[in-house]
């Protein structure tokens, strides 16, 4: 078996912290039960590029379970528990390649080793594997990593063909890489059918609002030790991300200022009870900032140049391109590691602005990620979805699909079941209601 880990000794402390997660998950644990009865995924080769979590370790035996062969690799360099990827490494039997703090050539490196293990499915948290893979496809070289693009000239044809035409179909995890993926659509590129679990009811209401909107701020208190009330936090981007965290920061007794560019979510903003106003206004009054956009340079030169000083900013959006980190480190004349996971810069005039987890995911560079809880339902979408492209993918064209409604429920019900929670049904005069035009009064 193949995989590249840091330290293979850690394997029983992670699966300690895999089981306690396990014991969180119940929908996951149902699943997973019926999965190894029924084998829904005997002979599927799937390909992961996820956080390496032990929430995420739990998916993936539950993919085992169903009888796939899982390899998984890191879908940022910051986020993998080494501990959980020693576990499934040397406990579990799975192919891992995943290193906190991997360089950019490692991290493309493991997405090669990912790749080479022949997915019929990938599953991706960003779509860098799927795109890796179409970019492989297409022959955009332009657009590959020079590890991946080294070791996809090594290989046969007979063996990139093999690769390219095995994946029937893929699955989606974020905002950021449905986003992508929608692109791709657009542009006629998208070369297999993909399953936006990210836009799953169950998903993106919960994992979304309140697994990101929690560990975002536990990130930000583990990173700094600095008190949220009283402070004023900005949060640029008020999807579902942003509204998690911003009425976490909220609920802590910060003052939350809202930055937006879509005039219905700073309207919801403005309703929930925030400030809502440019970025540009917000920098020279906010304490903390926080991106979660998905998009490029959402703090950048001019505001860093507003910003009080001691600001501390950070991002919980998938990718580190929200802050212009590049730009801070060329105006900045002095750079320190303060404090594991803040780096401090000092700009001309002696103002510092403090960077938490080299603008990466703070929920997961500095903490431990979403609670278990909550990515039970995301990850039974994923597991449900991948049971569901296994069954239909020859049948589906080459776009990007809303998760099943009966998955949605299904999840629901499980979740609903595994809290001992009981909900009324319709009865059959209501039923007749709700289906004729005709009884309005």
């Amino acid at each position: 078996m193949n995989y590249d880990v840091h330290d293979l000794s850690l394997a029983e402390h992670g699966k300690l912290r895999i089981e306690w997660a396990e014991q969180d998950m119940p929908v996951l644990r149902s699943i997973r039960k019926r999965f190894a009865k029924q084998k829904p995924l005997k002979g599927i080769r799937l390909s992961c590029c996820l956080h390496v979590t032990t929430e995420t370790a739990n998916l993936l035996l539950t993919l085992k379970a169903g009888g796939a062969d899982v390899a998984i690799c890191a879908s940022n360099p910051l986020s993998t528990q080494d501990d959980v990827a020693a576990a499934l490494v040397k406990i579990f039997n799975i192919p891992t390649f995943a290193i906190k703090g991997e360089d950019e050539d490692t991290y493309y490196d493991h997405i090669k080793s990912a790749i080479a293990h022949k997915p019929n499915i990938t599953m991706d948290d960003g779509a860098d594997l799927v795109s890796t893979l179409l970019f492989m496809a297409m022959k955009r070289f332009k657009n590959i990593h020079p590890v991946v693009k080294k070791w996809y000239d090594s290989i046969s044809q007979k063996e990139r063909d093999a690769i390219i035409n095995g994946v029937i179909g893929g699955t989606e995890e974020t905002t950021t890489g449905v986003i992508r993926l929608r692109a791709m659509e657009k542009e006629g590129v998208l070369k297999i059918p993909v399953i936006a679990v990210n836009d799953a009811d169950t998903k993106h209401l919960f994992d979304n609002r309140y697994g990101t909107g929690q560990s975002t701020i536990d990130g930000i208190q583990r990173a700094t030790n600095r008190l949220i009330a009283g402070s004023t936090v900005v949060v640029a981007g008020y999807g579902w991300c942003g509204r998690g965290t911003a009425m976490r920061a909220n609920g802590l007794g910060a003052n939350v200022i809202v930055t937006e560019v879509n005039p219905l979510r700073a309207l919801e903003a403005t309703m929930d009870g925030y400030r809502v106003m440019p970025m540009s206004e917000a920098a020279p009054i906010g304490d903390i900032f926080v991106t979660l956009t998905g998009d490029i340079n959402v703090l950048r030169k001019e505001h860093f140049i507003k910003m009080k000083d001691g600001a501390i900013i950070c991002n919980s959006g998938h990718f580190n391109v929200e802050i212009d980190i590049p730009t801070l480190e060329k105006i900045a004349v002095k750079k320190r590691q303060i404090r594991p996971f803040v780096a401090e810069y000092t700009l001309k005039g002696g103002k510092k602005i403090n960077l938490l987890g080299e603008g990466r995911l703070i929920n997961l560079a500095a903490a431990e990620g979403h609670p278990a809880c909550v990515m039970d339902m995301s990850f039974a979408d994923q597991a449900l979805c991948a049971e569901f492209m296994a069954k239909n993918a020859r049948k589906l064209e080459k776009k990007v699909y809303i998760v099943p409604t009966e998955i949605d429920v299904e999840v629901s019900q499980l979740k609903l079941a595994s809290l001992g929670i009981k909900i009324d049904t319709l009865t059959a005069e209501q039923k007749k209601y709700l289906a004729s035009w005709e009884m309005g009064t």
